[in-house]
C-alpha cells in the first residue's frame, strides 16, 4: 500500500505556462491550475472540443447530445470565472493532439499542465501530446485530481490490486489522511492568470459543432460550478436520509452530482471530505454520509480496475470464463433489444427506467441495475450492447463506472452479483416503487391502474383493465418474455461458466 498524497515537486519556474482543462471544469480546488499558477509567471487556460471525441458522436447519430450542451454551458461559466479573475478561456475545436502543441507554440508556453485522465483513449491522446511537446522542448506535467487515490495507491498486503470491493474500501479508509482531502488552493495565485484576448474567439455554438439543441435547460441539471454547488448544498440538507432513500426512484434520495463529478465542475475532494467528516462526526447525518462515501469509493474502485485490467475497456469480461457465454443473436435479439431500448418490454419498472433515460439522459442507480439485469438475464442479450447504449445516452457516462456496472449486472465483472442471482422486475418494482409514483410519471397510460396491478398489468382482471382504459397489446405491451421461463434459460446459458469453473477448480 502506498503512502498518502504528497505535494508534487516540479523543481523549477517557468515564464509562460498553459493549463489544459479536460474533466475538471472549475476554478477552485484544481490541481493542475494550482501548480501552474505557483510555478509560472503567466498562465493561459485552454479547453479543446476534441474532434476525436465529438466526430464519432455525430457519426453515431447523437446530434442532440446533452453532454455537449452541458460542456458548452459549463465552459461559459468557467470562462466568466476566469475573466473575473483576470484571465479567460481559450477554446479550440480541433484534435487535441494537434491543437495543444500548436497553441503552446503560439503562446511560447514552456510547460503544459493537465490533470490525469485514466481512460485508454485519453492515455493514448496524452502520450501523443507529450511527444509533440517534447519535440518542441516543452514539458507536459500531469496531476492526480479526479480521484482521491489512483492506480497503485491502494493495494493489498501482497502488493497486488484488489478484485473485491469491501477489502478495497477498508484499505482506502485506512490509508486516508486529512491531507488527502485538502483542497488545492487557487485563489492566492490568480494574479498569474494571463488574459485570453487575442487568442480566444467566441465559444462555438452547438450548431457550429454540428450538434442540435437539447432539452438540457428544462432538466433539473444546472451546469457549471455554480450548478454543482447548488445541488451539493441541497444534498447536504438531506444527507442523513441518503441510505434510507437512495434506492427509491420516486424519492429525492441521490445527490444528482454524478454528471458534475464526470466533468469536474466540483472536486471529488469537496464531496469526499464532506462525507468523511459527517460520518466521523456522528449524529443524524452519520449513517447516510457513510453510505454515500462508500458510493464515492466504488467510483475509485472501478477506476482502479480499469487501470489494472485494461481488457475490460476492449469488450472483454473481467472473468474470462464469461466470454464463453452464447448470447441471443439474430433478428429476435434485435427485436428484444429495440423493445428494451424504447421502453416496450411490458414490464413497467424497466420501461419507465428506459424512458427516463431517453427523455433526460439520467437513470436512477437502482434502475440501472434492474434494467441491465433484465437485458442480460431476462432477454439473454450481450451486456456489451447495453453498455454501448448507456454510453450513448447517459449524461454522466464514465467508461470505468459504466463498464463496471454492466459487468456487475451480467456477473462477468469483479465483485459482481452471482450469475444465479437474477432480479425479478416485478418484485423489484413492488419493493422500490410500491405506490407506483415513478412508473406513473413515465407511463401515464398506466396511471389509473390500482397499485396492486400496476407492477404487472397482465395480471389485472379484464374489468380492472377496462376501467383504467388499459388495452394490453395496444396502449401498453404485453410482456415480451415470461420471467420464470427466462430465468431458467439464463441458468442454462450460464452453465458454461459453472462447468469451466468446476473444471479448473476456480470460483466463477
Amino acid at each position: 500500500m502506498s503512502t498518502t498524497r504528497q505535494p508534487y515537486r516540479i523543481g523549477r519556474r517557468f515564464a509562460r505556462g498553459l493549463v489544459w482543462f479536460r474533466r475538471d471544469l472549475r476554478l477552485d480546488d484544481h490541481a493542475a491550475l494550482h501548480y501552474a499558477l505557483k510555478h509560472c509567471a503567466r498562465v493561459w487556460c485552454v479547453f479543446v472540443l476534441d474532434r476525436d471525441i465529438l466526430d464519432p458522436l455525430l457519426a453515431r447519430g447523437l446530434q442532440a447530445d446533452r453532454r455537449v450542451a452541458f460542456i458548452l454551458a459549463s465552459l461559459r461559466a468557467l470562462d466568466a470565472a476566469l475573466r473575473a479573475a483576470g484571465g479567460g478561456l481559450i477554446v479550440r475545436h480541433a484534435r487535441a493532439a494537434e491543437a495543444l502543441p500548436a497553441l503552446a507554440r503560439e503562446l511560447d508556453a514552456e510547460a503544459v499542465f493537465a490533470n490525469h485522465d485514466y481512460e485508454p483513449s485519453a492515455r493514448a491522446r496524452d502520450a501523443a501530446v507529450a511527444a509533440a511537446l517534447a519535440a518542441q522542448s516543452r514539458a507536459l506535467f500531469h496531476f492526480k485530481d479526479q480521484v482521491v487515490f489512483e492506480e497503485d495507491e491502494i493495494l493489498n498486503g501482497q502488493g497486488r490490486p484488489f478484485g473485491v470491493f469491501t477489502p478495497y474500501k477498508n484499505a482506502w479508509l485506512k490509508t486516508l489522511q486529512p491531507f488527502d482531502l485538502r483542497p488545492y488552493p487557487v485563489a492566492p495565485y490568480l494574479g498569474a492568470l494571463a488574459p485570453a484576448d487575442g487568442h480566444a474567439g467566441p465559444l462555438p455554438s452547438l450548431a457550429a459543432l454540428g450538434f442540435a439543441p437539447t432539452n438540457l435547460a428544462a432538466l433539473p441539471l444546472p451546469p457549471g460550478s455554480e450548478g454543482a454547488h447548488a445541488l451539493f448544498d441541497d444534498f447536504l440538507a438531506r444527507l442523513g436520509d441518503y441510505g434510507r432513500r437512495r434506492d427509491f426512484p420516486a424519492l429525492r434520495g441521490p445527490s444528482y452530482l454524478s454528471v458534475h463529478l464526470r466533468f469536474g465542475t466540483i472536486s471529488i475532494r469537496t464531496l469526499a471530505r464532506a462525507a468523511h467528516e459527517a460520518a466521523l462526526r456522528g449524529g443524524a447525518d452519520a449513517d447516510g454520509a457513510a453510505v454515500w462515501l462508500s458510493e464515492l469509493i466504488w467510483r475509485e474502485f472501478y477506476f482502479m480496475i480499469l487501470h489494472h485490467h485494461p481488457q475490460v475497456a476492449q469488450g472483454r469480461s473481467f472473468h474470462p470464463a464469461y466470454d464463453a457465454i452464447r448470447w441471443l443473436d439474430g433478428p429476435l435479439a434485435d427485436d428484444y433489444f429495440a423493445a428494451w431500448r424504447d421502453g416496450r418490454t411490458g414490464y413497467p419498472l424497466v420501461d419507465a427506467a428506459m424512458l427516463q433515460l431517453a427523455q433526460s439522459g439520467y437513470m436512477h442507480n437502482r434502475l440501472r441495475m434492474v434494467s441491465a439485469s433484465f437485458l442480460c438475464k431476462d432477454l439473454g442479450i450481450d451486456w456489451r450492447r447495453g453498455e454501448q447504449l448507456f454510453a450513448d445516452r447517459l449524461n454522466d457516462f464514465d467508461l470505468a463506472a459504466n463498464n463496471g456496472g454492466w459487468q456487475w449486472a451480467s456477473s462477468s465483472g469483479c465483485d459482481a452479483q452471482p450469475y444465479f442471482r437474477i432480479f425479478n422486475p416485478v418484485t423489484q418494482s413492488q419493493k422500490f416503487d410500491p405506490q407506483g409514483r415513478f412508473i406513473r410519471k413515465y407511463l401515464p397510460q398506466l396511471a389509473a391502474l390500482p397499485d396492486k396491478y400496476l407492477h404487472a398489468p397482465w395480471t389485472a382482471p379484464d374489468d380492472v383493465l377496462a376501467a383504467a382504459r388499459v388495452r394490453l397489446g395496444e396502449t401498453y405491451p404485453r410482456p415480451i418474455v415470461q420471467h420464470d421461463v427466462a430465468r431458467r434459460q439464463t441458468l442454462e446459458r450460464y452453465a458454461v461458466v459453472k462447468a469451466r469453473a468446476a473444471g479448473t477448480g476456480a470460483q466463477a
